[in-house]
């Protein structure tokens, strides 16, 4: 197995960072270069959602829908059963937060290759509170027959997967966020639907990541290395299919898992990989993540840390987690 190529300083002040909405909005219009097909809808969000770029270049293959979610997907599926690949653009809370029914009976019921892109999901939406800050996405999304479910980690990923979307001919669902975060990939990271990725070998235990919250894990596992914890750190951007094969081979060295989420647990990649280890090898799992609850309004690095989603609180709850494992054990 070739390691995975990271960024450079990811792990000091000076890392990069930019939303992985950014990401999205350049990849769309490279996916939509090189297919004239790809066509675009947008919920009245399309500066925030990073669709303008598209827009700008191509305005008449754009439709602004309006704040009309439902209309938005159904449009959108119509439009795919006609030949064109349209990607529609809103906040996750109203998309698919409003019109999974929409997505559900137009969509995947009918296996048309829409794809859905969620902005602005998790707490990390900040000031804007639990109204727009969308937890139970991936829950929703992933039990969808049909549905192809994308978290990227960073935002070089996020361009790779929405042209990864734009070929795949399923219904698919991207998961972005809002505010600048760090950067750990490269242009030369490997990215494929329904791969994970081996970030940081290790021996002790097994932390999986999807979407930003692979970056704290790599600090966490930094922090548990000071006490003598050897994490492995796997990148799950894919949370629909599940690579199965390379979660599977690390558990069955390590013994035991973490996983982490800014979304909930239930339903989320914490219930995914709990359903996977429960059938295949059951093992002592912690899942961090939202815990049935709902967000506040604070500023994004403070909502990180009261939900206990920053490397270090991870780190924290992570060595109470090998701790009492090794107290089962005696």
């Amino acid at each position: 197995m070739s390691p995975y190529p990271l960024a450079d300083n990811i792990l000091t002040d000076d890392v990069e960072k930019e939303p992985t909405r950014a990401g999205f909005g350049r990849g769309l219009k490279l996916a939509s270069e090189a297919d004239e097909n790809i066509v675009a809808l947008c919920a009245d969000l399309t500066d925030s959602t990073q669709m303008s770029k598209f827009k700008e270049a191509f305005p008449g293959r754009f439709v602004e829908i309006g704040v009309a979610e439902q209309n938005l997907v159904t449009v959108a599926s119509g439009m795919a059963r006609a030949g064109k690949i349209p990607f529609t653009s809103s906040y996750a809370a109203f998309s698919p937060g409003r019109n999974w029914e929409q997505i559900r009976t137009t969509i995947c019921l009918n296996d048309q290759p829409v794809k859905i892109i969620g902005s602005h999901a998790g707490v990390s939406v900040g000031p804007d509170g639990a109204t727009h800050q969308m937890l139970e996405d991936i829950a929703l999304m992933r039990v969808l027959p049909n549905m192809v479910v994308v978290a990227p980690g960073d935002s070089v990923e996020a361009e790779k997967a929405t042209q990864a979307i734009a070929r795949n001919g399923k219904p698919s669902y991207l998961r972005l966020a809002r505010e600048k975060t760090p950067i750990f990939s490269t242009n030369e990271s490997p990215f494929e639907i329904g791969k994970a990725y081996v970030l940081r070998e290790g021996k002790d235990i097994s932390l999986f990541g999807t979407g930003t919250m692979t970056y704290q894990l790599l600090i966490a596992a930094k922090e548990l290395e000071k006490h003598g914890v050897n994490a492995e750190v796997i990148h799950v951007p894919t949370i629909k299919p599940l690579d199965d094969e390379t979660i599977l081979t690390s558990v069955r060295k390590t013994g035991q898992a973490v996983t982490a989420e800014e979304a909930q647990v239930a339903g989320g990649l914490g219930g995914v990989i709990a359903e996977l280890l429960s059938e295949k090898l059951p093992t002592p799992l912690k899942r961090i993540g939202i815990l049935d609850r709902f967000g506040e309004s604070g500023s994004p690095d403070e909502l990180l840390e009261y939900f206990g989603l920053t490397g270090s609180k991870i780190a924290k709850q992570i060595q109470s987690f090998v701790d009492q494992a090794a107290q089962n054990h005696e």
